[in-house]
């Protein structure tokens, strides 16, 4: 038993790193670090990233955990309804070029767009391991080491994603700018295009919503 456990917990980590490649996550990280002068900040921002979104998965999925929740598909899917407004809002921030001013809420603002992923995310992450492990303190080291594989696995994809732009960036001028508005442009899109996948496709806006957590 302490061997499937540890295997579980293994799994738990190497699925919130690939969780961490999830496209909409990759849009949204992508579009705060092309604001991002250096690779060490751009990784900065993907860890502060994961960091809100395992806070927010911590959070919300211990609850689930602890009282047994089931939650409807009209719920989940105004879950993910809030990753397609924030992916909106954080696409035309880039496009109209609002830069917040230097301080906590620039720092907090990776956190924040983590923490609406984590909430989207938390129910399909709970419900993978409720029915392998009945004691809630292994439930919780499960979401526990997802959301730490998740942090490293976000660092590491926004580092990746801002090499080249950086690279090129400085030895091109102007480079940077063009970068910031395709990724704004990119994350408006793929925000619209979500936002019709849940109200309509999965049917939050109809009388019969369809839902599968992931």
């Amino acid at each position: 038993m302490p061997e499937l456990l540890l295997l579980t917990l293994v799994a738990s980590a190497l699925l919130g790193m690939r969780h961490a490649t999830d496209p909409d996550h990759v849009v949204a990280v992508t579009t705060i670090a092309s604001r991002e002068r250096s690779l060490l900040s751009a990784a900065g921002v993907g860890a502060l990233w994961g960091l809100g979104h395992t806070m927010m998965i911590l959070v919300v999925g211990g609850v689930i955990i602890l009282f047994k929740l089931a939650l409807s598909p009209r719920v989940g899917l105004s879950m993910e309804l809030t990753v397609a407004a924030m992916l909106v809002v954080l696409g035309t921030l880039n496009l109209l070029d609002v830069r917040p001013r230097p301080g906590p809420l620039t720092t907090m603002r990776p956190v924040l767009v983590g923490a609406v992923h984590g909430l989207a995310g938390s129910a399909g992450a709970t419900l993978l391991i409720l029915p392998l492990i009945r004691d809630t303190r292994w439930a919780a080291a499960y979401l526990l080491v997802f959301g730490v594989g998740t942090i490293a696995g976000m660092a590491l994809m926004t580092l990746v994603i801002a090499a080249p732009s950086a690279l090129a960036a400085a030895r091109v001028s102007n480079l940077q700018r063009w970068i910031r508005l395709g990724s704004g442009a990119l994350s408006v899109c793929f925000g619209l295009y979500l936002a019709h996948r849940v109200g309509f496709v999965d049917g939050l806006f109809t009388s019969t919503p369809t839902w599968a957590p992931k």
